[in-house]
């Protein structure tokens, strides 16, 4: 009775987003008031609700104050940077197709975050004449480097909630990643197949060295560069080599637009390695026991690098405005979600769960990790959100089932973020976008190979290393 209760708020939120009755702000909403009973029963004697909700709230607004200030932050750099790249008219082309989703699409969604890399690439893809579904399951393949999108807040939040460092959690997520890239080729091929487009064998083999090396970036930069900046490096290098492949610039005035276009980001690269670069920097800790708030935060150089691209644009003011409308529902979003994970963990929830699964399902237990993390993906619509609801559960339930070290973590931010990629949000966004009828089924079954896939890697580390 009291682990049925204990599970009705996960399960509450989970009905309420699946049968699409409500949205993520009045789901989270009931999620947080069907857990109150439940903290109630589950916490220690002596324990008094009233100061534990209050505190845990307290401590869920704080580390929210991350992802929302690195989210907040990307939409003003987006909206201070926006120009129409890869809107040119071009005949649609294997190689640019390649290049527009998993390499630019992923390079702006590793800075941006919030989806702004399949926007990207859906507009490109439009500009080569691809439409309907093959075009929209081909602009989700840019949302494949997720744990580093938006410079990793849902990552980093994964981590606090956990009390691990961010860096390891990354840097153990890039090796099933970089796993899952290599599978992405032939996934681009079928939807370039469904497009009525072939892509000869040197070009597939072209394609599968650069996600390769894409993939030998995405693991070796967590050993040089802070976990942020992981996605921008493993993507943006390869970027900028067939770019200028394809299109080298011919004279001066194409020299300055490349200039133009690529400047904001190498800036905000800088800017972002210099700020990890700053020893014992000041920080605002609020509560001991969790990561504090540094002036150097990823948030912090975003805003202030925004702010002045905004100032040296006429309309700045009126940009700035607009992204921070656009923020007001994800910022409630991730708030409400981050303090039910809190309650949740706080209350002991979390740990009853996942002992309760590990018993239920013996040696099976750990291969329910990346299930459990593809379906709080979809379902959330993000990496926050995904991190937030389960992250606690899963390092749970990976110590419960005695998989070692930070594995059960990794896979769930893995299988989590590559979940929110193709979620409900996010899919309907793009067929919003297509504005041709494209229904969300088709998108998902022109990307069951990349969702399978997801589960597979997930199940090969669990028998590999757990």
């Amino acid at each position: 009775m009291i682990l049925a209760l204990q599970a009705a708020p996960l399960l509450l939120l989970v009905g309420l987003l699946v049968s699409g009755r409500a949205g993520p702000v009045p789901a989270v909403l009931a999620a947080l008031v069907m857990a109150v009973p439940a903290v109630l029963l589950t916490l220690p004697a002596g324990s008094t609700p009233l100061p534990f909700l209050a505190e845990e709230t307290a401590r869920g607004a704080f580390l929210a104050l991350k992802p929302i200030g690195v989210v907040t932050g990307g939409l003003l750099f987006h909206a201070a940077v926006t120009r129409e790249i890869g809107a040119t008219a071009r005949p649609p082309d294997a190689r640019r197709i390649f290049v527009a989703t998993l390499l630019a699409g992923g390079f702006l969604e590793s800075v941006t975050g919030f989806g702004v890399g399949a926007v990207f690439a859906l507009s490109a893809l439009r500009a080569m004449g691809i439409r309907g579904a093959p075009a929209g399951a081909m602009a989700l393949l840019s949302l494949t480097l997720v744990p580093w999108g938006g410079l990793g807040p849902g990552t980093a939040l994964g981590a606090a909630l956990i009390g691990v460092p961010a860096q390891d959690i990354a840097a153990a997520t890039a090796w099933p990643n970089a796993a899952w890239l290599l599978c992405l080729g032939p996934v681009l091929w079928r939807l370039c197949a469904a497009a009525g487009m072939h892509v000869p064998a040197r070009e597939r083999a072209v394609q599968m060295a650069v996600l390769a090396v894409v993939g030998a970036l995405l693991i070796g930069s967590h050993a040089v560069f802070p976990f942020e900046a992981a996605g921008i490096v493993a993507t943006g290098l390869p970027l900028l080599v067939l770019l200028w492949r394809l299109d080298t610039p011919r004279d001066a005035a194409e020299w300055r637009r490349a200039a133009r276009l690529l400047a904001p980001y190498a800036g905000l690269t800088a800017a972002l390695l210099l700020a990890r670069a700053v020893p014992g920097a000041p920080e605002w800790r609020p509560f001991a026991d969790l990561p504090g708030f540094p002036l150097t935060h990823v948030a912090v150089v975003l805003w202030i690098f925004a702010g002045g691209l905004l100032l040296l644009r006429a309309d700045g003011g009126g940009a700035a405005r607009s992204a921070l409308a656009r923020a007001k529902r994800p910022v409630v979003v991730m708030l409400l979600y981050v303090v039910l994970a809190r309650w949740l963990a706080g209350s002991g929830i979390a740990a009853a769960l996942a002992g309760a699964t590990a018993e239920g399902l013996g040696p099976l237990a750990p291969y329910a990790v990346p299930v459990l993390g593809l379906a709080s993906g979809i379902v959330t619509g993000s990496n926050v959100g995904s991190n937030a609801a389960l992250m606690p559960v899963q390092a749970a339930l990976g110590q419960a089932a005695g998989i070692p070290g930070i594995l059960a973590p990794a896979l769930h931010n893995f299988a989590g973020a590559a979940g929110s990629g193709m979620s409900f949000a996010v899919t309907a966004m793009i067929c919003g976008l297509l504005g041709d009828g494209t229904r969300q089924g088709q998108l998902w079954r022109l990307l069951a190979p990349s969702l399978a896939a997801v589960l597979l890697i997930g199940w090969i580390g669990v028998a590999w290393l757990g």
